[in-house]
């Protein structure tokens, strides 16, 4: 049995708001939110939360040979969205592990928690399609979110 390494982020870890508006696009037959978008939404927080932190996706792809890729999903389906709504996406690392992080995300319309979902995220090299340490600067950046 091998033991995960796991690190708590610190107190001064933030979570990350992002506001994203119900397109007619994001809709089913029903005229509500098709439930695999939810987890888009999610997608467009993680990826703006590391931009935020100063790291691009295409940069790290390029530069570090690394990429994230979603290795378990949990999700909870509270109440639809609808067309026009304007939601926002909370997100904030619950775990830091070696080669992966642990989302919890929500997703509110107004004060209303409509879906919640912990996310894991794993960090991969990309010629070896294996797990890989995240970066050090990452890590750091992970630790103290907020500039200085």
């Amino acid at each position: 049995m091998t033991k995960r390494r796991s690190i708590q982020p610190p107190r001064s870890s933030e979570a990350f708001s992002l506001p994203v508006r119900v397109y007619y696009e994001d809709t089913d037959a029903a005229g509500l939110v098709y439930y695999a978008n939810y987890l888009r939404f999610c997608e467009r927080a993680r990826t703006e939360w590391l931009r935020t932190l100063g790291f691009a996706q295409h940069a790290l792809m390029a530069d570090k040979g690394i990429a994230f890729v979603v290795r378990s999903v949990e999700a909870r389906y509270r109440t639809p969205a609808k067309l026009d709504d304007l939601l926002v996406v909370v997100s904030q690392i619950s775990r830091l592990g070696g080669a992966s992080l642990e989302f919890d995300q929500k997703i509110h319309r107004t004060q209303e928690l409509i879906f919640d979902a912990r996310i894991t995220i794993a960090c991969i090299d990309i010629a070896g399609q294996r797990p890989a340490p995240l970066p050090p600067e990452l890590r750091t950046r992970l630790h103290n979110p907020t500039p200085s």
